[in-house]
C-alpha cells in the first residue's frame, strides 16, 4: 500500500509541473484570438456600460479612442471625474471604433463625444487602409453621434515620428495629412476641432522630449499638457 500511495503522490505532484510546462500564449496570440472572437471588442466595456446604465449615472462626455485614450484613463484617473467616461482600447483602428459607437457611446447617452483615433490606421494594425477610408470612418462616427444629438469633438492624431511596433514606417506625413483633413472636416460637419499638436509636437512632427514613453504614448506630463487644451472647453460646459 505504501508503494502505491507514494506512486500516486509522485504522479499528483508532477501534474502541476506538466501544466506549467505548457507554452504560454503570447500577447500577439491573445490579440489574434480576440480579433477573431470579437473583432471590434464590443465585450471590452460591456459590463461597465451595463453598470452605468443600471445606476442611472449621467454621462456628459465619452472619450473614444485607442491606447492613448485608454492610457489617459489609466494614468490620470482624476481627469475622468464623474460624467467623463473613457472608452479607449489599445491597438484599435477607426473601423473597429465605428462598430463600437452604438454600444460604447450612443448607448450611454452623452452630450459630447471626444474622438481621437487613426494612429493605428497609419500603423496598419488591422490591415491596409487608405487615407480616404480613414476619413470615411471619421465621417461615419460623426454621423452616428450627430444622429443621436451628441456633439462631436474631433481630436488631432497625436504626433509620432516612429512606431516601435512598426519599425521603418513613415508616420509624420500621413498623420499630418489626416489632421489637415480633420481640421477642415470639423468646420463643415459642425464638430469641434481639438488640436493637441501645439503642446505635444516638435517642429519635425515628433513628440517633444519627455512627453512620450516610446515616442507615441504620452507620459504623465504629456497627458497633463493635453488636459490644458481640453479642460477649458470642458469647464465652460460643466463637463
Amino acid at each position: 500500500m505504501m508503494v502505491v500511495r507514494r506512486g500516486f503522490l509522485a504522479g499528483a505532484l508532477a501534474l502541476p509541473l506538466v501544466a506549467h510546462a505548457q507554452p504560454q500564449e503570447s500577447w500577439e496570440e491573445k490579440r489574434q484570438r480576440q480579433l477573431k472572437d470579437d473583432w471590434p471588442w464590443l465585450g471590452r466595456y460591456a459590463e461597465e456600460n451595463r453598470q452605468l446604465r443600471a445606476a442611472g449615472t449621467k454621462t456628459n462626455i465619452v472619450f473614444m479612442g485607442d491606447s492613448i485614450t485608454e492610457g489617459w484613463r489609466g494614468q490620470r484617473p482624476a481627469f475622468f471625474r464623474p460624467g467623463r467616461v473613457g472608452r479607449g482600447i489599445s491597438g484599435q483602428t477607426t473601423p473597429q471604433m465605428v462598430l463600437r459607437m452604438m454600444a460604447d457611446v450612443v448607448g450611454l447617452k452623452p452630450r459630447y463625444v471626444h474622438i481621437m483615433a487613426a494612429t493605428n490606421d497609419v500603423a496598419g494594425n488591422t490591415g491596409k487602409i487608405t487615407l480616404a477610408q480613414t476619413c470615411h470612418n471619421f465621417r461615419m462616427m460623426t454621423a452616428i453621434a450627430q444622429a443621436n444629438r451628441i456633439h462631436v469633438l474631433l481630436a488631432s492624431v497625436p504626433p509620432a515620428d516612429h512606431f516601435p511596433w512598426r519599425q521603418g514606417l513613415e508616420t509624420v506625413k500621413p498623420i499630418r495629412a489626416i489632421n489637415a483633413w480633420l481640421k477642415d472636416y470639423a468646420k463643415t460637419a459642425g464638430a469641434t476641432w481639438i488640436d493637441y499638436w501645439p503642446v505635444l509636437a516638435d517642429e519635425k512632427g515628433a513628440m517633444k522630449p519627455g512627453l512620450a514613453t516610446d515616442g507615441v504614448h504620452p507620459t504623465d506630463e504629456g497627458y497633463d499638457r493635453m488636459a490644458t487644451v481640453i479642460e477649458p472647453f470642458l469647464r465652460a460646459r460643466k463637463l
